[in-house]
């Protein structure tokens, strides 16, 4: 083994996302399997700041994998991108013996672990845990099965309306950067119209198309849209609409934070079971400062500055197949 490590902290950072327990859970009990001290870091780099770190065993992580949120609580922390915050985490975590550091997060997350490890000697392993699906170097991060499954149920539901009603809905989803959710969703219920981040929204084709469709008396049509459009959201776009298309029933739904909780879905339970395993693996192995992932089934180690600048992108093939199946 090289550096060997012998007390790993794990800690969730940024955003909470479902499955984030599953990965707290995994990353104990193979820490403990191989003899190792597992401590829990509480609300992210503020409980490292702080100190509010906690030793954990088996029985700490028992009845959690199907929770959502996470345990160990999280937080966003200003302090730790400055080098006195980061001074006081490792000061704490010297005093503590704690020589690896497993982080469940996003990119902002990874970006504060890579310079943490840079200026000091403790490894970082970095899980994705982030309901956007917006990190390279995985096929799948913690959360986003169950968001996108959140999202479907939602939009179904309102179709149901929709169609008893003669709607027009324009829904907005989570993704404040990347649309996969909007996207995911949009196919999976038979959006008409699917708007996203990654792509400039052309208003005047969406009220063009809206406007064929009730020439056709096709009077029940969904928008999904992102809640990072560059056109401003679902509120924004319906504002247009209602303009355009005054004799449309036109209705808005925001479906919010319930896509961030809920029981995780299987998916996210063994991508977080696997990710989390691998982690301890990384650690003790001496791969380190890298990003664990997922690609075509198999484990995928991307370095942490890699994974802090590279985005999961939506090809031009996903669009097509948007155009076609909703026309």
């Amino acid at each position: 083994m090289a550096n060997k490590v012998t007390k790993i902290g794990v800690m969730t950072s940024g955003g909470d996302s479902p499955g984030m327990n599953a990965a707290i859970r995994a990353v104990v009990r193979t820490g403990i399997y191989y003899g190792l001290e597992i401590f829990g870091i509480m609300r992210g780099y503020s409980g490292m700041i702080e100190n509010d770190i906690v030793p954990m065993h088996s029985r700490s992580v028992a009845n959690i994998i199907q929770r959502g949120g996470t345990v160990l609580k999280t937080a966003r922390c200003k302090e730790f991108f400055e080098k006195e915050g980061r001074k006081k985490a490792y000061d704490n975590l010297k005093q503590i013996g704690v020589d690896g550091i497993v982080v469940i997060g996003g990119d902002g997350s990874f970006r504060g672990a890579d310079i943490f490890a840079r200026e000091y000697d403790i490894p970082c392993i970095g899980l994705p845990g982030t309901i956007d699906k917006d990190i390279a170097g995985t096929d799948f991060t913690i959360g986003f099965d169950t968001a996108v499954n959140t999202a479907v149920e939602a939009i179904d539901k309102i179709r149901d309306t929709a169609d008893a009603h003669d709607r027009l809905f324009i829904i907005e989803v989570m993704g404040r950067d990347a649309g996969y959710i909007a996207l995911h969703s949009g196919i999976a219920t038979g959006a008409e119209h699917i708007l996203i981040p990654e792509r400039k929204t052309d208003m005047e084709e969406l009220i063009l198309s809206l406007q064929e469709k009730e020439k056709r008396k096709k009077l029940v049509n969904m928008v999904v849209v992102a809640e990072g459009d560059d056109f401003g959201g679902a509120y924004e776009v319906a504002k247009l609409v209602k303009e355009r298309l005054p004799n449309a029933e036109t209705r808005v739904a925001i479906l919010g934070h319930i896509q961030r909780g809920g029981s995780p879905s299987c998916l996210d339970r063994l991508i977080a079971s696997r990710m989390g395993y691998a982690a301890v693996e990384c650690l003790m192995y001496g791969r380190h400062n890298v990003m664990v992932g997922i690609l075509n089934n198999k484990m995928h180690y991307t370095p942490l500055e890699k994974a802090v600048k590279a985005k999961q992108r939506i090809s031009d093939e996903w669009l097509k197949i948007v155009k076609i199946l909703a026309s």
